[in-house]
């Protein structure tokens, strides 16, 4: 096994020096061996530094690095704890990122040049700088939203100001989602610290279970616009909308005209062996409106002798 001095580790690593001492003092790097006053590393500190650098390059913390090696280090395995955590802080979303320029942006909202809007959108997330001209756009659905509303006619203040709210309600009800799927799912899970095979399960759980809280919000959003807003526009076109309503509920129904009638026109000779039968009053229904009985009244009057 190699042995390396402090300095040759860095090195090795690309960690600083100052780095690979905080490590030490913070428990994630173990202890060096001593050969005479000089400190002594070996390969499975080469190892655990790397592991280190990889775990920081993916964005996790100190803290929950340290979490994480403490349950490699007590023989739970690191794989599934990973692509648990892996599946977990990866996109929950299937769009893609895009850049934008400064221009590009301003021709989104009509060639407005808001530079506090901007601002605000930077604060919100909606866009990441990149340098002084560029943008990350996280969700071009998100942006494309806000154009559409600043093209139909709401201040881009406005704008700011629901996402806000919005964010604010969006984040309860997924707080509510994982609050029951804990409870019901993931609960077996998480009252002790997950074995490999373990955490590779409540992954693939969370695969299956991701795309439910989003279709579960949208077919509830679905219900909830439509009975929302039919109440709004009736209750804003009011008696316009109502009146009609009500003389289709409240029109008449229908007459039901009986009519009799001989089959055989007056003056006809009629064979006597069946005059009994062709001799017969055949009964007819039929429904007519108001206007049609009116009219079959006039032509009946004018009739009268």
């Amino acid at each position: 096994m190699s042995e390396y001095r402090i300095e040759d580790l860095a090195r090795e690593t690309g960690a600083t020096v100052r780095n690979i001492r905080a490590y030490q003092d913070r428990g994630l790097l173990p202890k060096p061996g001593r050969r005479g006053r000089i400190n002594v590393y070996d390969d499975t500190h080469l190892a655990r530094l790397r592991q280190i650098a990889g775990l920081l390059e993916r964005g996790y913390t100190l803290a929950s690095i340290k979490e994480l090696l403490e349950a490699w280090d007590s023989g739970r395995g690191l794989g599934g704890v990973l692509g648990l955590l892996t599946e977990v802080e990866g996109p929950w979303s299937d769009e893609t990122p895009v850049r934008l320029g400064r221009e590009q942006l301003y021709e989104s909202f009509g060639g407005t040049r808001d530079e506090e809007a901007i601002t605000e959108a930077v604060a919100l997330g909606v866009l990441e700088p990149e340098d002084d001209d560029t943008f990350v756009v996280p969700s071009p659905q998100l942006l494309s939203v806000a154009a559409e509303l600043f093209s139909a006619g709401v201040p881009l203040e406005a704008i700011s100001g629901h996402l806000r709210e919005l964010r604010a309600q969006v984040e309860h009800i997924a707080q509510r989602f994982l609050d029951f799927t804990s409870e019901h799912v993931f609960q077996r899970y998480l009252d002790h610290p997950p074995s490999d095979a373990e955490a590779r399960e409540a992954a693939e759980l969370i695969r299956r279970l991701r795309p439910l809280a989003r279709q579960s919000v949208d077919a509830e959003l679905a219900r909830a616009m439509r009975l929302l807003a039919t109440r709004h526009l009736h209750h804003a076109l009011g008696s316009a909308v109502a009146e009609p309503r009500q003389r289709v509920m409240r029109a008449p129904a229908p007459r039901r005209l009986k009519v009799d009638f001989d089959p055989v026109p007056h003056g006809t000779e009629v064979d006597p062996l069946s005059e009994g039968e062709a001799a017969s009053t055949v009964h007819v229904e039929v429904t007519i409106s108001d206007e049609t009985a009116a009219l079959l009244r006039t032509l009946l009057d004018k009739a009268s002798p």
